[in-house]
């Protein structure tokens, strides 16, 4: 079989801006969705992470559903299926966001917070299912359209790159907004904190995310053409090729199931793995405002310069990870995300304060979140191979992992909150400290634990000996499989 040839620039580019969408609101949920209904809003902090609770569970139950039905349907017309399943949620994200990061309508100033409650849960929901919807079928094309390990790697580099640009859109815009805020009612040194008079600011950011998001979502799908044959090919040879007549490898094919994964322990390793740095990446993207206000006491427009200097840095490393993949490998590259993580995370420890130092650790932390996520989302492309029409699936569950993992955590560290009911006490200074420490450093442990896993028993589908006894002519029970000139059947 010829070795297709790479992927055009202007389509690994149309490809890369299909996320951009979700990937500028992901900023602001995971950045200022407890700052906004906490320190603006003023609700409670157990109120504030419900909120956000609600949105995770509901990503997360979505999530695995989106994949299988994206698995198995087969579009809307002549358009593919997972550019079907993008469309309907990007559709979903513009429609409910908006009125996410806006007041609600019809409360007044004695209005409960239960009540105010039921008002945000059902625009959440529906945009966590447009979210996830997008989010599944977009990485669920990484496999069907390039095949080699290293145009996987910068494939998801190229995305993690727009991912960055997202997250340095959202906040050189709610710099500028915070920056040059006009409240005449208020006096210069109130309006360093953060308060109801910052409703505007949240407000105008969303409608600014929708408006930049619309447009880089109709660029993927007149730039994007998804491949109409989505049945499983074969990776390109390399030295982990069994020593079989290439012949005989093109003739035949296993197929996996959605149900053949959890029979899988590679599926389980890259699970953990994948929770694992999503509880990195997000707990640390929730909580740095709070450790920047509460715990630094730091003016609240580095809640927005802080957070660009970690994806600034982010940015510039995306572009190094297929060179350092290529040149240690995939685990000693997240091995060292890990390592910038737990220097991250000492530094923050050991410093009771920071000054413009803080300007550094957060190049820290973005170097070492980017190299971990970039090369997490690999693994998870390698585990899924050549059997990318059950791809989808495979991409929700793990992201049913991360969603669920990250709304428990959050709901525990708001219980957990010295002041639950105070917008901030002086038990603040030292909780928030310490939640910086425990989510990158506490967790990064954990990563390497599950990366030690993977070290010890590599990432592969057991999947051998059946491709072997499949070629010999013997068709074991419960697998599928592909030959040329026949229709696929299911033999349960």
């Amino acid at each position: 079989m010829d070795t297709p040839p790479p992927l055009p620039l202007r389509d690994r580019l149309s490809y890369s801006v299909g996320h951009f969408l979700n990937d500028l609101c992901a900023s602001m949920w995971f950045t200022y969705l407890l700052v906004y209904f906490h320190s603006v809003l003023g609700y409670s902090t157990q109120h504030a992470g419900v909120l956000l609770l609600a949105g995770q569970v509901a990503d997360g139950i979505c999530t695995p559903l989106v994949g299988y039905e994206a698995d198995q349907a087969g579009g809307c017309g002549r358009y593919g299926r997972r550019k079907s399943w993008h469309l309907a949620g990007t559709i979903c994200v513009l429609v409910s966001f908006p009125f996410i990061f806006s007041p609600c309508i019809g409360c007044v100033e004695n209005t409960p917070e239960w009540a105010a409650l039921i008002y945000f849960i059902p625009f959440i929901i529906i945009f966590q299912f447009g979210w996830a919807a997008t989010q599944i079928s977009h990485l669920s094309l990484i496999p069907e359209l390039v095949t080699t390990d290293h145009e996987k790697v910068e494939l998801t580099a190229f995305r993690y790159a727009f991912t960055v640009m997202a997250n340095i859109t959202v906040y050189g815009v709610a710099w500028f907004l915070l920056h040059f805020q006009i409240d005449p009612t208020e006096t210069k040194k109130l309006t360093q904190h953060l308060g109801r008079h910052d409703i505007p600011v949240f407000r105008n950011l969303s409608l600014i995310v929708i408006g930049c998001g619309s447009i880089s979502s109709l660029l993927f799908h007149l730039g994007t053409k998804e491949n109409k044959r989505t049945v499983s090919r074969l990776p390109d040879p390399d030295e982990h090729s069994p020593l079989l007549p290439l012949e005989q490898k093109q003739s035949i094919q296993p197929v996996l199931l959605w149900k053949h994964w959890f029979l899988e322990p590679a599926f389980y390793q890259v699970a953990m793995l994948y929770m694992s740095t999503r509880l990195i990446v997000n707990l640390s993207q929730t909580y740095i405002a709070m450790y920047l206000t509460n715990s630094l006491l730091l003016p609240k427009k580095y809640i927005a310069t802080i957070p660009l200097v970690m994806y600034l840095s982010g940015f510039l490393s995306s572009f190094l990870m297929k060179t350092v993949n290529k040149w240690i490998g995939r685990n000693l590259t997240y091995f060292l995300g890990l390592l910038i993580i737990l220097a991250f995370a000492s530094w923050v420890a050991l410093a009771e304060q920071l000054g413009v130092e803080v300007y550094g650790a957060a190049v820290l932390l973005g170097t070492g979140s980017a190299t971990i996520l970039v090369t997490s989302l690999s693994m998870t492309a390698d585990l899924i191979g050549p059997h990318t029409h059950s791809g989808a699936f495979v991409y929700g569950a793990m992201s049913f992992t991360d969603k669920v993992a990250n709304g428990l955590s959050v709901m525990i560290i708001q219980d957990l909150h010295p002041c639950p009911t105070q917008l901030c006490c002086n038990g603040c200074v030292t909780f928030y400290h310490w939640v910086m420490v425990s989510v990158t450093g506490g967790m990064a442990i954990v990563a390497a634990l599950f990366l030690a896993s993977i070290m010890i028993w590599p990432i592969s589908i057991r999947f051998r000996d059946v491709s072997i006894s499949g070629l010999a002519g013997v068709k074991p029970r419960g697998h599928q499989y592909l030959e040329e000139g026949e229709p696929v059947a299911v033999v349960n």
